[in-house]
C-alpha cells in the first residue's frame, strides 16, 4: 500500500509542476536556468580569479561578497572562536593571513583563514562574527580581499 501513495503523490506532484510551467510559459516569461555557468573563456572576473588564488596572487585585491558563519569545529581542528579574527575561504592554504576591506564603510581588518567555505554560489569569504562585528558586517556586505602571506 505504501509504494502505491508514493507513487500517487509523485505523480500529482509531477501533474502540478507540469501545469505550473506551462502556465508561466503561456505568459511569455524567458525561463533560463539557475545554474547556467559561463564558458571557462569568459572567466576573466576578479570573483573567478580569486577561486583559482595561487601563490602569484599573493598581494592582489580580490573581490566579492562577504558573509558571517557559525561552526562549531573548523577545517583546520581548531574550535570556532566567535571572537577571533578568522574567516573560511575555499581555496587559500590555511593559515593563509588576509586583509578584507568593507565597501560599504572603508573598514579594514586583517583575518586568518582557519576554516573551508563559503559553500554559497557568489560568496568568497566566510568571516566570523568578531570579524564581521570589527568590519561593521551585519549579514552580507561586499568585500575586497588582499592576500597577505601565510602565518608559520
Amino acid at each position: 500500500m505504501r509504494d502505491q501513495n508514493t507513487t500517487s503523490r509523485r505523480t500529482i506532484k509531477a501533474a502540478a509542476l507540469t501545469a505550473a510551467l506551462t502556465c508561466v510559459l503561456a505568459t511569455g516569461v524567458e525561463i533560463t536556468p539557475s545554474l547556467a555557468r559561463p564558458h571557462p573563456a569568459d572567466l576573466r572576473s576578479e570573483a573567478g580569479a580569486f577561486a583559482r588564488a595561487t601563490k602569484a596572487d599573493v598581494g592582489s585585491a580580490l573581490s566579492g561578497i562577504a558573509s558571517v558563519y557559525h561552526d562549531r569545529m573548523t577545517a583546520s581542528g581548531e574550535h570556532m572562536n566567535p571572537n577571533a579574527m578568522t574567516a573560511a575561504h575555499k581555496t587559500l592554504p590555511l593559515g593563509s593571513i588576509v586583509r578584507v576591506r568593507n565597501h560599504r564603510n572603508g573598514r579594514t581588518i586583517t583575518v586568518r583563514i582557519n576554516d573551508r567555505g563559503p559553500y554559497v554560489r557568489g560568496r568568497v569569504i566566510d568571516l566570523s562574527p568578531g570579524a564581521a562585528r570589527v568590519l561593521g558586517v551585519d549579514g552580507l556586505a561586499p568585500v575586497s580581499l588582499s592576500v597577505a602571506g601565510r602565518r608559520v
